[in-house]
């Protein structure tokens, strides 16, 4: 199966969710994640704000600022399609951009190096149980991920795991997936 075929299944699966059945998945996700090695040591966490049908990141956010961790958001660069990942330390620093996605306001927020970042949560639409991902089509993650040596992880619900799609030579698996039903350790790992 194509990669442009399975991400619109796996959406429309997605979108297809009722709201107290999203709810429920994406908090046991969160609270997986949030208990695991990868959460309670990163001090830096490089995350994007979800939206629906995406695993809800809010309350990773929240709980990682309560615990006094750093929290990176990136800015899309559409002209360059790479990544200006940027420290938020409220939801204020955020704006609403193209396609409803929130990314931190520049004047409001610094710069952090990829270097910098001790745990990257990648997004994702399709994943294979080895840690390769179909993202949403931009390439950015893709670009950026060749030059990240931290660790990656990736929140995604069950139905969105266990897929198999052509990987590609640009394409780099993460450590580990956390879905509703458990943690998927990945090659990287």
């Amino acid at each position: 199966m194509g990669k442009s075929l399975a991400r619109k299944q796996i959406i429309s699966i997605l979108k297809g969710m009722g709201q107290e059945e999203y709810a429920r998945k994406s908090s046991a996700i969160c609270e997986s994640f949030m208990a695991s090695e990868w959460f309670v040591r990163a001090q830096t966490i490089g995350i994007t704000l979800s939206r629906f049908p995406e695993v809800d990141t809010r309350p990773i956010i929240e709980a990682a600022w309560n615990d006094g961790k750093r929290i990176i958001v990136p800015r899309c660069l559409p002209a360059t399609r790479e990544m200006d990942f940027r420290e938020i330390k409220s939801f204020d620093c955020l704006e609403t951009v193209y396609m409803d996605l929130k990314e931190p306001i520049v004047q409001q927020t610094k710069a952090v190096d990829r270097e910098k970042i001790d745990l990257q949560v990648v997004p994702g639409v399709v994943f294979s149980d080895d840690g390769y991902r179909i993202g949403f089509g931009g390439g950015y993650y893709d670009r950026y991920l060749k030059g990240f040596s931290g660790k990656c992880v990736a929140l995604a619900f069950a139905s969105q795991t266990g897929k198999k799609f052509p990987i590609e030579p640009h394409d780099i698996p993460v450590d580990a997936i956390f879905t509703e039903e458990g943690t998927i350790r990945c090659v990287r790992a």
